[in-house]
């Protein structure tokens, strides 16, 4: 792990009762990362977890052996592992639900292909991924849940949801979860746009009513997070 994440992370400038910032390395260097992280502000994720418990489950990293190492967050439902792993939604769901259980914070990735857009299907697909997770979780569990809304289509493309496709799309995803698990969870749940996220592109895209944050890619290893950092900071929210 080489110290250009850490140098641009120390030069952000931000409250971290305001915006929290977590970074997701391979593997193979979260415990590096948690290690040289520890006296700041910044969390460290997994990218991915187990649904099985400690077992002969080979190459799985599971949800105790992340809270042993102290890591705090991980991402289920990247739109990598459904396409390219072939995870379902149901897995999707119990990884979920076994990294809450285990005390882990999850960041909850959700979202269609650019065919599923192009055939109006956004709402569908978005509520068919929300709904094998609020099966299988409880309402209080919520509170550990942040969902990432990343349009496929715009990950690593360098197209973009305009701030009004996102934001639309961030409201549907609020009021379904108003509608389908409580208001208050609606309210409190933080949802955040991935895809293709910038310098350039950050500000707009947040002060948007219902886009609380960012699910960062490429430009989470470029000097240009410290200003989507910032621009969170700035929010009006």
């Amino acid at each position: 792990m080489n110290t250009f994440p850490e140098e641009v992370l120390a030069k952000a400038k931000y409250d971290p009762k305001k915006v929290e910032v977590v970074v997701a390395p391979t593997d193979l260097h979260l415990t590096t990362a948690q290690s040289k992280l520890s006296k700041t502000n910044v969390h460290v994720a997994a990218q991915d977890v187990s649904q099985y418990g400690r077992g002969a489950y080979t190459g799985n990293i599971t949800a105790d052996q992340l809270t042993d190492a102290k890591i705090e967050w991980t991402l289920t439902g990247h739109s990598e592992r459904r396409s390219l792993f072939g995870e379902s939604d149901q897995d999707v769901a119990l990884k979920t639900k076994v990294a809450l259980e285990n005390g882990l914070n999850v960041m909850l990735c959700i979202g269609e292909s650019l065919e599923e857009r192009e055939s109006g299907k956004t709402g569908k697909v978005n509520a068919r991924q929300l709904q094998a997770v609020v099966d299988e979780i409880t309402e209080g569990q919520w509170g550990n849940v942040v969902v990432a809304y990343e349009p496929v289509w715009a990950i690593g493309t360098g197209k973009v949801a305009t701030p009004e496709q996102a934001q639309e799309t961030h409201a549907e995803i609020r009021d379904w979860l108003a509608a389908n698990v409580s208001s208050k969870v609606a309210g409190a749940t933080r949802i955040l746009y991935g895809g293709s996220v910038n310098g350039a592109n950050c500000a707009d895209l947040i002060s948007n009513q219902d886009i609380d944050g960012f699910l960062v890619g490429g430009a989470s290893l470029k000097p240009e997070f410290k200003d989507i950092i910032e621009a969170a900071d700035k929010d009006k929210k």
